[in-house]
């Protein structure tokens, strides 16, 4: 069987686990990877998140020098209730698309990385190597790898990152980070028929939502991420329509660049609030990941992947956040790049696919990174 090949069958592998979050259930994907890999040769560590749920980390190489880190998620998003026109987890192939949930975001690019791991198994083992970490619940904000920091699994001091996200095989080299803020809003309980008697907290939050609505960020624009936003997504109160709600709680995301300081960020939109809002509690609170243009290894990316797609690339952000952002703290300071064959626009749709040419591509472009780190300089 020929790699591409080999590419789409584990693909297809991957996509019959229902890894749908919640509840996520990666734990025998994640087996069944371990096994292939510790069948290849390589060292493999399972590390449980929570029952039936599980991340992997897999290395091999010499033990000399910091090996190449490819990175993906193992989990998927639920499909929806539009009717899909196949089986979401057949991985059905037609019109030189490869269909199924997570097919895209990113079952193919984890397959595709792990594939030319095997196929370059041989220059792996002899060199600095490679570390593949592959993550349960990417999806919620990236638990599984920050359990992997947190309980100090070992991800064997990578030199370099490859997150194999949907970038449709261009380069992206950070993204914006994450701030996700539950406001609340607190006011006095009454009967619906005396609310004169009581303090809606309802009201309170619908103003600071009128105020959310044309709220600018403060922070300057950065040259590639662009600027900072900032989005209403959830707005609860009440416990029955004929009582006043003493308490609303409203929960916003705001997208952070690098160098910014999220407890100051979130100080400061607390303050604009006021006093409609009374507290703000971060839910979620992810880093921004950038790495300069004029990196040397991302240089080194840039000319192969001219090679590969043709495409002259120049810098760039990816609109979405990803694992990088825990993993950059157990790398500090290496060159992080998002790069993989899915189709960016086709995540989280329904029938979700990825092309088998972006497959092709990725494969042969992944083999040329890892040759290239693999392989000594004189």
């Amino acid at each position: 069987m020929n790699p591409l090949d080999r590419a789409i069958e584990l693909t297809r592998s991957l996509l019959s686990y229902d890894t749908t979050n919640p509840p996520g259930n990666e734990q025998p994907c994640a087996e069944f990877l371990a096994r292939l890999l510790a069948d290849a040769g390589f060292s493999t560590t399972l590390h449980e998140l929570a029952p039936g749920r599980a991340s992997l980390v897999a290395y091999l190489g010499n033990g000399q020098g910091r090996p190449l880190c490819f990175t993906g998620h193992l989990d998927t998003v639920p499909l929806g209730q539009a009717a899909w026109s196949c089986d979401p987890f057949a991985g059905e192939i037609r019109d030189g698309r490869l269909y199924g949930r997570g097919s895209s975001d990113m079952k193919a690019g984890i397959a595709t990385f792990i594939t030319a791991a095997l196929q370059e198994r041989s220059l792996i083992a002899d060199g600095p190597g490679v570390v593949l970490v592959l993550t349960a619940s990417e999806e919620t904000g990236c638990q599984g790898a920050a359990a992997l920091l947190r309980d100090g699994v070992d991800q064997h001091n990578a030199g370099a990152i490859i997150v194999g996200e949907m970038t449709a095989n261009y380069p992206l080299i950070g993204h914006k980070g994450a701030l996700w803020l539950k406001l609340g809003a607190r006011g006095k309980s009454a009967h619906g028929s005396m609310p004169e008697r009581g303090d809606n907290a309802l009201y309170k939050a619908a103003r600071a939502l009128g105020k959310i609505e044309h709220y600018q960020v403060p922070a300057p624009q950065h040259p590639v991420l662009g600027g900072t936003s900032i989005s209403a997504g959830t707005l609860h109160a009440g416990s029955s329509i004929n009582v006043v709600p003493d308490l609303a709680e409203l929960c916003v995301d705001i997208r952070c660049l690098p160098g910014m300081c999220h407890a100051t960020t979130r100080e400061t939109l607390l303050a604009a609030l006021q006093p409609d809002i009374c507290e703000a509690q971060a839910v979620l609170d992810l880093p921004a990941v950038f790495t300069e243009g004029d990196d040397p290894w991302i240089a080194t990316v840039y000319r192969l992947s001219e090679e590969e797609t043709g495409i002259r690339p120049e810098p760039r952000g990816a609109s979405y956040f990803t694992d990088a952002c825990a993993l950059q703290h157990a790398h500090p300071g290496v060159p992080i790049v998002i790069l993989g064959p899915g189709t960016p626009h086709m995540a989280h749709q329904t029938d979700e696919y990825c092309e088998i040419a972006r497959i092709d591509e990725a494969l042969r472009l992944y083999r040329r990174l890892i040759s290239h780190w693999c392989t000594p300089t004189t």
